[in-house]
């Protein structure tokens, strides 16, 4: 079976290029009406020698040329409505961060049980809730890894203020989309955020500004947290000789 590790690094392998592709991008994606009923989606678009070019992503190499006879409408593809930031709910419990100590160690867990990689779990929270376990977003997602009510319902979650709870839900909602989606991160983590039915329906990340933001904060969080992994790995295989050495 494969380890928490070499799935992590595994799903890190699948984003990087989807990472590079859109990290720096977050426009919404056109969609272009020909007169022949057809639609066609793009990036953005542009008339070049009497041609308009359809590019299909954020840089002028991948395009394709129509007639501007052959076009009926331009029309920009709206973000779905989703809230910028968690904010916390009024509560008598107040909503204090639990310690580091604590969110490791209901990360490990989860990470055992769901075979995902702590540091991936990790990233999630913090673009999520930054680890505010009574966070609430404007939609109405909760705690730390901001489950919407119908979903915690589903995943068994009974609280999602408490933040054993939730973690276990969030866990297992993120390793069935990595199941769905193959082990892809980015299409798993464009289902988290926007939905699987969005990821269905355009057939990979929705063109949406929020999404793709998201999906790229999540991965380039993932990747610094391995890479500083596997820095101060070496660092500490690397201490018994310079002591000898030294000796």
């Amino acid at each position: 079976m494969m380890s928490e590790l070499q799935r992590g690094l595994g799903l890190l392998a699948l984003a990087a290029a989807v990472l590079l592709c859109f990290a720096a991008d977050a426009r919404a994606a056109e969609r272009v009406t020909l007169r022949n009923g057809f639609t066609i989606e793009c990036d953005h678009h542009g008339r070049v020698d009497g041609h308009m070019r359809l590019y299909l992503s954020a840089g002028e190499d991948n395009y394709i040329d129509r007639s501007p006879e052959e076009i009926a409408s331009f029309e920009q593809l709206p973000d779905p409505p989703v809230a910028a930031a968690p904010v916390a709910p009024q509560s008598s419990n107040g909503g204090a961060k639990l310690t580091q100590a604590d969110l490791h160690e209901m990360l490990a867990r989860a990470g055992t049980e769901h075979n995902l990689d702590v540091d991936l779990l990790a990233s999630v929270i913090k673009a999520e809730s930054d680890g505010n376990a009574r966070a609430v977003s404007r939609a109405g997602a909760q705690g730390l890894m901001q489950l919407m009510p119908g979903t915690a319902a589903d995943l068994g979650v009974e609280d999602s203020f408490q933040p054993e709870q939730n973690v276990r839900g969030g866990s297992s909602y993120l390793d069935a989309l990595l199941k769905r989606y193959h082990d892809n991160l980015a299409l798993a983590l464009a289902a988290y955020n926007a939905g699987p039915e969005a990821v269905d329906k355009y057939h990979g990340i929705p063109p949406y500004r929020e999404t793709r933001a998201y999906v790229a904060r999540v991965i380039h969080e993932f990747n610094r947290s391995v890479l500083a992994r596997e820095a101060e790995a070496r660092r500490l295989a690397s201490a018994p000789a310079q002591l000898e050495a030294v000796h």
